[in-house]
């Protein structure tokens, strides 16, 4: 009979494992506790707590004498703590100055292996005079007494591992007892004979040790050779400790768990639940009896949607009690909240409604990065093929372009269909047919492309000299967005390169994630080169790497590198030559905001515009409710330099206001760039940019 343990005690369960004998739980707590439950009385008895985010990999020895787990420190610090089920100490097992992870006790119980990232071997830049560690983690073993040897060291009986005999099992022999010399624990570290690389879910096997061996792989997906390619697989790979050698099992193995006997895997695998030995790569006969494919189609789920959606509001409430940046909830009843929402649920007839329902109660608390998403986002459906181009109706009827948006090369989104090779289509030309029908005079080409996106279509072009229609093939995109941002971006650094002489360089970030730090890469050798620098954060929508872009921006010219026959660079390269100005508006939000507030606390330059978003307290985006809908809980408060906490539902102020009005826009001006100019030039005008001295003897 089901019993219920430790109700109320535990906090939200982020982890749990349970020991071999079955005496006892682990759970690791939202709140940063380790806990131990046990079984026949319920008692919980608190083993260690974390003050710096979540303990992960809770492990029990094969004997459940001892539990493992990955204790934070400092991020990304993390060390392995070992503590005693029957007294509770506590070891520290590895010190806290790396990234140790994902501990598993090997089946024997003699060792300790996990995953560090300890491995500082630094790959050059491509595009900028940098270095990064890509690869840092390595598999590493503790041999838990100090009289065991380590398994790749010289052997007394050249044998490495003590396998068992090939019928033997845990069960038949009883679970080996890991005994454990604390001393010097952190001394008989030693890592696996294999290459360093991304690693993750450690797993013990039998006669061995299972992991993920992750590709390193850019963020924006713009390294693949096409862009409709997959990215590479994860792989699923063995190390045998008797063998002494690494097998590889599986390819597109996104998770996977090891049976209690070690023996074989169950593993999410190309879209399909498996079921494959341990020990070796399972065949590639789907009726083999290595290798069983469970029919998830037989899982059949009877949902009431009302009863799941009064579980999901409830638990959604108790997320943001739970995770609020302010224990107090900013002091709102969010009780009271809840209760006076909760009688809309029974007329909520879709989930849509409860999606706005619970945008409703979220927003009771007025703080920025509360949402709500539905599984798979908003929108789906065959998209709306798009050209890349401006097409209007002219007065004869015909439906022209007017313009064809240029491709950007460095960027596989922003590839503009009419420029492709072959098409030779020009501004002025009239497209008369697609695929053949005729466009309508009225409507235009647009509803003839509706499902068209990524699908080869035939145009027929009306050449605007005259001539016999020309017939092209193109692929239309589903967005147009990157194009026409890269061409906005290319309109502003021509109009601020003319304006200014030649003097100022513009850059723009669109966001504090990868593709802005790709777009703030693309032209910075070049525009920070210039006397002065315009770095427009207009539209910024925020993200994580502001502090990156701040470092690059605050740089400050100390030297200069002169070789023979050449151009001098300045020392430190890429740094800002003379004033910067910052452009920021109302959308600029997020680490859009911070990266504005940063600017002015260091005083790298002044920030022209308006008043920005006023939105800093972050999410990890972490929990999804029952049918996948994802809410955030604003939980990162942030703190900055001149502002304290007052950038929350504020934003930052710019030294010098000017809005843009919708006159402006009319009439195509843009008088915040025009402000931020004006003032770069002025500044220059005061304090000449640094150049390079004559080297001697050549004046």
């Amino acid at each position: 009979t089901p019993r219920r343990l430790a109700a109320g005690q535990l906090g939200r369960v982020l982890g749990l494992a349970v020991a071999p004998d079955g005496s006892r739980a682990a759970v690791a707590s939202h709140d940063g506790r380790v806990l131990l439950v046990e079984r026949e009385t319920g008692e919980v008895r608190e083993v260690d707590r974390s003050e710096d985010g979540d303990v992960t990999g809770l492990v029990f020895s094969p004997d459940s004498a001892w539990l493992a787990w990955s204790h934070p420190g400092p991020s990304p610090l993390r060390q392995l703590k070992l503590a005693n089920t029957a007294d509770l100490s506590v070891t520290e097992a590895t010190p806290l100055r790396f990234r140790d992870y994902a501990p598993a006790f090997t089946l024997d119980g003699k060792h300790l292996a996990f995953l560090s990232a300890r491995s500082f071997d630094p790959v050059y830049d491509d595009h900028v005079f940098d270095l990064a560690f890509v690869g840092g983690s390595r598999p590493h073993l503790i041999t838990l007494a100090a009289t065991t040897p380590s398994p790749f060291g010289p052997q007394r009986h050249g044998r490495p591992f003590d396998a068992p005999d090939k019928d033997e099992t845990p069960d038949s022999e009883g679970a080996p007892t890991t005994r454990i010399d604390l001393d010097g624990l952190a001394d008989r570290i030693v890592p696996f004979p294999v290459e360093a690389a991304r690693y993750s879910g450690l797993r013990a096997a039998k006669d061995g040790l299972l992991w993920l061996r992750h590709p390193v792989i850019g963020v924006l997906g713009a390294s693949r050779a096409t862009p409709d390619d997959p990215d590479p697989k994860t792989d699923l790979e063995r190390y045998d400790l008797v063998q002494q050698r690494i097998e590889h099992l599986a390819s597109d193995a996104d998770h996977f768990a090891v049976t209690g006997d070690g023996k074989r895997i169950l593993m999410w695998t190309d879209g399909k639940l498996k079921v494959v030995p341990s020990d070796r790569r399972a065949s590639n006969d789907d009726e083999s009896d290595t290798n069983i494919t469970v029919d998830l189609s037989r899982v059949r789920q009877t949902v009431d949607p009302a009863a799941e959606w009064r579980q999901m509001y409830d638990e959604a409430g108790r997320l943001m009690r739970d995770h609020f940046w302010r224990p107090d909830l900013g002091g709102v009843d969010w009780d009271a909240v809840l209760d006076r929402y909760r009688p809309v649920l029974g007329r909520v007839a879709t989930h849509d409604d409860l999606v706005d329902v619970l945008w409703e109660v979220q927003g009771e608390l007025g703080t920025s990065h509360a949402y709500v998403t539905p599984r798979g986002g908003y929108g789906g459906g065959e998209r709306q093929g798009l050209l890349g181009a401006d097409i209007s109706r002219h007065e004869d009827g015909s439906w022209r372009i007017d313009r064809i948006l240029p491709s950007e090369t460095s960027d596989p989104d922003a590839q503009a269909p009419l420029a492709a090779p072959g098409v030779a289509v020009r501004a002025g030309d009239a497209i008369v047919a697609v695929s053949g029908r005729p466009v309508d005079p009225v409507a235009g080409p647009g509803p003839l492309l509706v499902g068209t996106a990524g699908k080869p279509v035939e145009l027929t072009i009306s050449p605007s000299g005259g001539g016999d229609p020309r017939h092209a093939v193109v692929v239309p995109i589903s967005d147009e967005e990157p194009l026409r941002y890269h061409a906005w971006v290319a309109d502003r650094r021509a109009y601020v390169h003319e304006t200014s002489g030649g003097r100022l360089g513009y850059l723009h970030v669109p966001d504090m994630v990868g593709s802005g730090w790709a777009q703030l890469h693309r032209d910075l050798r070049i525009e920070v080169a210039k006397e002065g620098l315009v770095v427009d954060l207009r539209e910024n929508r925020g993200g994580h790497t502001s502090q990156l872009v701040v470092e690059k921006l605050a740089r400050r010219i100390v030297g200069w590198d002169l070789p023979r026959g050449m151009r001098a660079t300045s020392y430190p390269e890429d740094a800002p030559r003379g004033p910067v100005v910052a452009v920021a508006n109302e959308f600029s939000g997020s680490d859009g905001d911070i990266v504005n507030a940063a600017i002015k606390a260091l005083g790298i330059g002044p920030v022209v515009g308006t008043r920005t978003w006023g939105g800093v307290v972050g999410i990890d985006s972490r929990f999804r409710l029952v049918d996948g809908t994802l809410v955030t809980q604003p939980k990162y408060a942030f703190w900055l330099e001149g502002y304290e906490w007052g950038v929350e539902n504020h934003g930052v102020d710019p030294d010098v206001e000017v809005v843009q009005t919708p006159q402006d826009h009319a009439a195509g001006r843009d008088a915040q760039l025009d402000e931020a100019i004006r003032i770069a030039l002025a500044a220059l005008a005061e304090n000449p940019a640094k150049t390079a001295p004559p080297l001697p003897g050549a004046e």
